[in-house]
Formats: C-alpha cells, sequence, structure tokens
C-alpha cells in the first residue's frame, strides 16, 4: 500500500501542471457548491423557526388537556387557574428559560370615529419583550412596563388610522356576558410580515386582559427554552408534572405558515440537490476520465515495463483519490473564507410565501455537512478515475503505446 501510494505521488509530480490542476479545481467548485447549497438550505429553516418561535409562538405553549381539539361554549371555563403555580412549577423542569402567561380575545377596538375588529393578546409585557426580539416593531418601542400600552399590527393601525401615543379603546365581553372597556395609548405598530396577523392582532397587558374579561385565569403559557432540542424533555417534564395540561410544539401551532412552508421548500430543495448534484458529479467524472484517458501512452508503458492491469488501475484510482480528498479540502475551505467575509451578512430574499417582507438568511455550515459534501468530491473522482483506468487498462499494449 506504502509503495502504491509512493508511486501515485511520483507520477501526480510529473504530470503536467494543467491536468493536476484541473482535476483539483473541478471538485473543489463541485463540492464547494454543494456545501454552500447545504449551508443556505439549512439557513433558510432555520430563519423560518426562529422568526416562527421569536415572533409569536415560544417553543410552543400548554394548556389545559383537550382544549385545543374543541370548541367550547364558555372557553373560559376551560383556562388554566391558578397560573401562578403552574408557571413556578413550569420553571423549575430542566430546559426551560422563561415562561409566557396569555389570554387571546376578541374584541373592538375604537379610534375616533373609528371602529374596527380585532384579536387581543394578553401578555406579560416585561418578560415577553426580553424574548419575543421578532416582531418587528417599525414605530414606537415594544409593549413592556407600559401598564396602559398597546401595540398594535401594522393592518390594524392603519384601520383605525392610529399612531404612536394616540389613544384606543378597547371593549369586550367579560366571562359573565357584561360589557366593559378599557383606554389605552398607542405604544408601538409591529409587522411580523404575516398580512393576516398583522391585520387583526394587538398586545396588551396581561392585568388589563383579566380586568377587561373579569376573569385571573389565563388561557395559555408560552414557553422559551435553552433550545429547540429541548422540546422533548420539556414535553415530558409537564406531562409528568401536570397530568392536567398538554403541551404543544410551535410547528404545529403555526403549521399553516411554518411547518408547510417548511416541508414545501424542503421538497423543493430536494429537487434543486438532485440538479446540482448530478450536475456536479458528472462535471467531475469528465474531468477526471478525460485526464485519465490523455495519459494511454504513459499507461501503455507501464504495462510493458511489467505493471500489471490491477496495479495500473489500483495507482491511477490512488491518485485521483488524493487528488479528490486535495479538491475537497480547498472547496470547502474556500466556502468557510467566503462565508467569513463577503458572504458573512448572508442574502437579503423577498418575501417567501405566506410572508410580505423581506428577511436575511445566513448561511448555516455544519461539520457533518462539510463532511458529507467531501465524501461526494472525493468518490465521484474516484469513480471517473476507476471507469476510466479500467477502459485504457484493457487496451493492448500496442495500441496504448501509439496514443498521442
Amino acid at each position: 500500500m506504502l509503495l502504491l501510494f509512493k508511486m501515485a505521488f511520483q507520477s501526480l509530480v510529473r504530470s503536467p501542471l494543467r491536468r493536476t490542476l484541473a482535476v483539483i479545481l473541478t471538485v473543489a467548485m463541485g463540492t464547494g457548491s454543494l456545501f454552500i447549497f447545504h449551508g443556505f438550505n439549512h439557513g433558510v429553516m432555520n430563519q423560518y423557526r426562529t422568526a416562527t418561535i421569536q415572533s409569536r409562538f415560544g417553543y410552543g405553549q400548554v394548556n389545559l388537556k383537550g382544549y385545543r381539539e374543541q370548541v367550547f361554549e364558555k372557553p373560559w371555563e376551560h383556562w388554566i387557574q391558578n397560573s401562578n403555580d403552574v408557571i413556578t412549577s413550569l420553571k423549575q423542569i430542566a430546559g426551560v428559560k422563561q415562561v409566557f402567561p396569555r389570554i387571546d380575545f376578541g374584541a373592538m377596538l375604537n379610534s375616533g370615529a373609528i371602529n374596527v375588529s380585532g384579536r387581543g393578546q394578553g401578555v406579560d409585557g416585561s418578560e415577553e419583550a426580553t424574548f419575543f426580539n421578532m416582531l418587528n416593531v417599525e414605530e414606537g418601542e415594544t409593549l413592556s412596563t407600559q401598564e396602559n400600552g398597546i401595540l398594535l399590527g401594522r393592518g390594524l393601525a392603519r384601520a383605525l388610522k392610529a399612531k404612536v401615543g394616540d389613544h384606543v379603546t378597547v371593549l369586550s365581553s367579560t366571562v359573565d356576558g357584561s360589557f366593559n372597556g378599557v383606554d389605552l395609548q398607542v405604544v408601538g405598530i409591529f409587522h411580523t410580515g404575516q398580512k393576516d396577523f398583522d391585520d387583526v392582532v394587538f398586545r396588551i397587558q396581561l392585568a388589563q386582559a383579566q380586568a377587561l374579561l373579569a376573569t385571573t385565569r389565563v388561557e395559555s403559557i408560552a414557553l422559551g427554552l435553552d433550545s429547540v432540542d429541548s422540546w422533548k424533555n420539556v414535553e415530558a417534564g409537564v406531562a409528568r408534572s401536570h397530568p392536567e395540561l398538554e403541551s404543544t410544539s410551535f410547528a404545529i401551532l403555526d403549521k399553516v405558515y411554518y411547518q408547510h412552508a417548511v416541508d414545501w421548500l424542503a421538497s423543493q430543495f430536494d429537487v434543486f440537490q438532485f440538479i446540482i448534484l448530478s450536475v456536479v458529479i458528472l462535471g467531475i467524472f469528465n474531468t477526471v476520465s478525460t485526464s485519465v484517458l490523455e495519459r494511454k501512452q504513459e499507461i501503455g508503458n507501464l504495462r510493458a515495463n511489467g505493471e500489471s492491469k490491477g496495479e495500473v488501475i489500483a495507482m491511477l484510482c490512488t491518485e485521483n483519490a488524493v487528488l479528490g480528498m486535495a479538491g475537497g479540502i480547498f472547496g470547502i475551505v474556500l466556502v468557510q473564507f467566503l462565508l467569513t467575509t463577503v458572504l458573512s451578512q448572508g442574502f437579503l430574499m423577498p418575501p417567501s410565501p405566506g410572508i410580505t417582507r423581506q428577511f436575511y438568511v445566513l448561511i448555516e455550515v455544519s461539520p457533518l455537512m462539510a463532511v458529507k459534501t467531501f465524501l461526494m468530491g472525493t468518490v465521484s473522482c474516484l469513480i471517473g478515475a476507476l471507469l476510466a483506468a479500467i477502459k485504457v487498462a484493457r487496451m493492448p499494449i500496442a495500441e496504448a503505446l501509439r496514443s498521442h
């Protein structure tokens, strides 16, 4: 084996620089293209996930068991009681960093002579402001400690013709059927990029929502975790400590905009990846095969000197395996260099399906991606060399020696 590598190395040293560089650069470009495509694909998926988690749902939420699957005449009777005790307990589960009690309710908003229906969210403003940082507050500031503040979606604010600093009256029915209202001041206007959300949703403090609805319960508790990988453990922890509750992942809560979009993109990327992979493999195969076939006379001399067909094939395969590994490493290093320089800020992408705003996508690569693309390039190079070497090695020695 050592002798084989020595012969292969000596042959590479004697080979024309043009031939060696052609193989290395072809493998490098193919490997780098696959590597950067995988990173782009991964970055898009993560961008969708991050936007879903940090603009609306957190990593998931808990409700009373069966609440989400049924429609109740009086839904507030199926909200979580003793929420403070539940919140304290949830914080003890490994992986849970923050908890966000919430109430969703329908309401009528009044601004001067304009009345518009909307969907309110009663939230713990000071707690949520530290986590939900992708609401994209385009005017004013996010809802945090403002006791009488209201944060409006862009479409809702336009319908009300409300600006930051204006006063808005929120009217709703209490849990016992009476009518109640509260006067609030607009502190900010947000834009998530999901039109049906931005056109109707507003946020107020949880205490204001509970007073408006005349209840001390909370409808759900969203969760902030240390990572998305902790969800399964947290879900199991909630089931153990609170069997009356059920946990729902953000992917299920936002199935239409997140899960369906991710599934659609994944299928689309699989098609693109197949096309790119086919072009890359054919390019590498063609370059390597041409390189081997150009050496017919050299191979004829080796056969005339007593080298067997198997030894010639093994030497050519070893040479091109070395070239493939060199090209693969060069391609991956080149991509890493680009990611730390010209591509460090990612790509500005146009609005994707279901979203009305542009967003940046970072190319996110991983060691596993690097290994996979490295192996693809090296194996393609090796297969191309093997097939061409078999063809040349089978030629009669006299015919090979006459080749130019």
